[in-house]
């Protein structure tokens, strides 16, 4: 049963660049799910946009805060979540069902949380993640597609269990040289995207190594490729909040 008493303590903080974080626990099922909350100090009446950003396997949040979503954005409430172990390393759920549905369920009570603490701008509710992280991006895109405005991947690949079906504007860095999640599988998603969203006959140039498909319509996707490997590149955090800036969902 999935528990949404949510308590979000705050702890102490870290500090990156000019911003701090809340140290936050979240209870889903009985377990203590950890984040750092970056949140603005705002006027009343102010509603705030929210990312929630997702590490890769391996990884942790005390190094993935510093891709600095939260500099790039500081108007936003950014949560970076720690996944747990999960086949020797934490990580996140790729697929409906698997670990209990642990991460769905750690979604639903952080933002239950965050809008009882702040006032949520619902229009402008965003994901991203990187590797694993992008892979469980790709997820709450097909389960929980009423949530999030728009989503932003890097180096991730689209598993053929996880069938989003509502049209999303998506974001898809991709590394040509990516040894572990190779650019084929790359391809294949951003592939599937256009296709979910319907842009096969609009495309645009945006830049180097830039394309955007269907720029003119509510769900494009815009494909960023360079030519590195399993990466998360400079800029890329940039990139990401300027997509998100331009797609809240639309009514």
């Amino acid at each position: 049963m999935m528990l949404l008493r949510a308590a979000a303590a705050t702890v102490l903080v870290l500090v990156a660049g000019s911003a701090s974080a809340e140290v936050a626990t979240f209870r889903v099922d009985g377990e203590a799910r950890r984040a750092f909350v970056y949140a603005p100090p705002v006027a009343v009446g102010s509603k705030l946009p929210v990312v929630f950003a997702f590490h890769g396997r391996g990884d942790d949040i005390e190094n993935f805060e510093h891709v600095d979503l939260h500099l790039a954005w500081p108007e936003a409430i950014v949560v970076y979540f720690q996944g747990l172990e999960s086949r020797g390393a934490p990580g996140w759920q790729v697929e409906r069902g698997q670990d209990g549905d642990r991460d769905l369920k750690l979604v639903d009570a952080a933002l239950a949380s965050l809008r009882g603490r702040y006032s949520i701008d619902e229009n402008r509710i965003y994901a991203t993640g990187f590797s694993n992280g992008a892979a469980f991006t790709f997820l709450l895109w097909a389960e929980r597609p009423d949530l999030f405005a728009a989503y932003a991947v890097v180096a991730g690949r689209l598993r053929p269990s996880v069938q989003p079906k509502q049209r999303r504007p998506m974001l898809h860095v991709a590394g040509v040289s990516d040894p572990q999640v190779t650019y084929p599988d790359q391809r294949a998603a951003i592939v599937a995207a256009i296709g979910i969203n319907g842009v096969r006959n609009e495309s645009a140039r945006c830049g180097d190594g830039c394309t955007i498909y269907g720029r003119s319509t509510p769900a494009p996707v815009k494909a960023l490729i360079h030519q590195g490997g399993h990466e998360y590149p400079r800029g890329t955090s940039e990139r990401i909040v300027e997509f998100f800036r331009d797609h809240p969902r639309r009514q």
